[in-house]
């Protein structure tokens, strides 16, 4: 360290070597700034790269679909317009016109386009996406796409009379931007008409609004069994003897060291028909064999399985609350007149609530995004939306959907982070 002296001209401060004490500290603030983020530089890197640019791309993605407007090649990464007749027609008429002959004509070229560039199941599978059926018209217009002559509306009419309903021209005007907001509302159920009013889906189609209902029902409902289990164990753990504590600990961290696959399956096993619960009831003469509880593939298995898998995050941010809570506080309660249930309510419980925000909002960020437990367990009747994002992403392949359901149960959770902010605040949450 410098010593500071006076300069006996200006009455200002310097160092040793002459430099005046405040651009000498200022230079070392900078200094020590640029140290720390230098420290911490590897791992923003890492969350750019691992978590801010996944969930960028899949905002994007869920609002940006080219595959009716441009194709590209598998290897060579060649991209090539598509569809450009048609979106011009498009551009140069309303919504509401009526494809006329040169609409068709233009039809007609693009689907020459399809057919040299084999890019007619791509262009089928978006237009499908929103109007079923329509990848098998593309595949086969585009086969027979050289022999068509004019007059193209009929020559296109004859491959299939479908070609002249007006919601496949809805659809595949709307296809011909890249940017579109379809895929948002097809995740609440919406559509839109042949004069772009947004409406209902039929009801037989109407899924992805019951599902987030189900999934924010479950959460809630799992987050609550979670903390009704988890408050008695984080507190006889916080009251015993450390050494006591700790050998109990160790049963609340074993979930952590088996795989999420084998304690799935191991609640397969005793919740199925033919299961140890359903023997053992039947053993003790408690069920007839007729009369096995249906423990599986119903949103009961996907409660049972779920709140036993997510426990444990319920219990170490209460334990962690309660362990330095004074027990000094409850016994003076006591001996002023208090009950023992007035003591705990005015006294003890209050002292927890970090705690429970903190680990109610673990549990419930948990159970919203879980998929592989219900899928095993839950079947069709227990599944959350995150079984149905998993389908769009790994079977459909209707990306672009899949994305707007994540946005929109990222969303959802963000709004409730945010209620919980607002109601709790957010700086008395205690992980730990």
């Amino acid at each position: 360290m410098t010593d500071a002296t006076a300069n006996g001209q200006t009455g200002q401060l310097t160092t040793a070597d002459g430099k005046p004490l405040k651009q000498a500290l200022a230079r070392a603030q900078s200094r020590a700034k640029r140290k720390a983020f230098f420290l911490v530089l590897p791992l923003l890197a890492f969350i750019l790269i691992t978590f801010v640019i996944p969930i960028g791309q899949m905002l994007h993605k869920s609002f940006y679909n080219e595959g009716f407007t441009v194709h590209e090649e598998i290897g060579s990464g060649v991209r090539t317009p598509i569809m450009t007749n048609l979106a011009a027609w498009f551009d140069e008429n309303p919504l509401g016109t009526e494809p006329n002959e040169t609409a068709y004509a233009a039809l007609a070229a693009d689907l020459v386009v399809l057919k040299d560039l084999r890019a007619a199941g791509q262009a089928g599978t978006r237009i499908n996406y929103e109007k079923s059926g329509s990848r098998s018209m593309f595949t086969k217009a585009a086969r027979k796409a050289d022999k068509l002559e004019p007059p193209f509306k009929e020559a296109i009419l004859d491959l299939d009379k479908d070609w002249a309903d007006p919601e496949l021209w809805r659809v595949m005007r709307d296809a011909s931007s890249s940017y579109t907001g379809n895929f948002y509302l097809a995740a609440v159920d919406r559509t839109k008409d042949v004069n772009g009013n947004v409406v209902m889906v039929d009801e037989n189609r109407q899924v992805y609004v019951k599902l987030f209902q189900r999934t924010l029902f479950l959460s809630l409902l799992i987050t609550f069994l979670t903390f009704v289990l988890a408050y008695p164990i984080a507190h006889l753990l916080a009251t015993l003897p450390l050494r006591h504590s700790n050998l109990l600990m160790i049963l609340v961290l074993l979930p952590f060291w088996t795989s999420l696959l084998v304690r799935t399956t191991s609640w397969m096993v005793l919740l199925q028909s033919q299961g140890v619960i359903n023997d053992s009831l039947v053993g003790m003469g408690l069920l007839g064999d007729e009369n096995r509880l249906q423990m599986m593939y119903n949103q009961l298995g996907t409660v049972i399985a779920m709140t036993h898998i997510l426990l444990p995050f319920m219990v170490l941010p209460l334990y962690s609350v309660m362990r330095p809570i004074n027990p000094s506080y409850v016994r003076a309660a006591r001996s002023l007149g208090a009950t023992s249930w007035t003591a705990f309510r005015r006294i003890y419980f209050p002292q927890t609530v970090p705690g429970i925000g903190a680990g109610a909002l673990l549990v419930f960020i948990l159970a919203v995004g879980y998929y592989i437990t219900p899928a095993l367990v839950g079947g069709a009747d227990g599944q959350l939306i995150s079984n149905l994002i998993a389908f769009h992403m790994q079977k459909s392949l209707n990306w672009s959907l899949a994305a707007a359901l994540a946005a929109l149960l990222l969303g959802g959770v963000m709004i409730l982070y945010w209620l919980y902010d607002r109601l709790i605040g957010i700086d008395n949450l205690k992980l730990g």
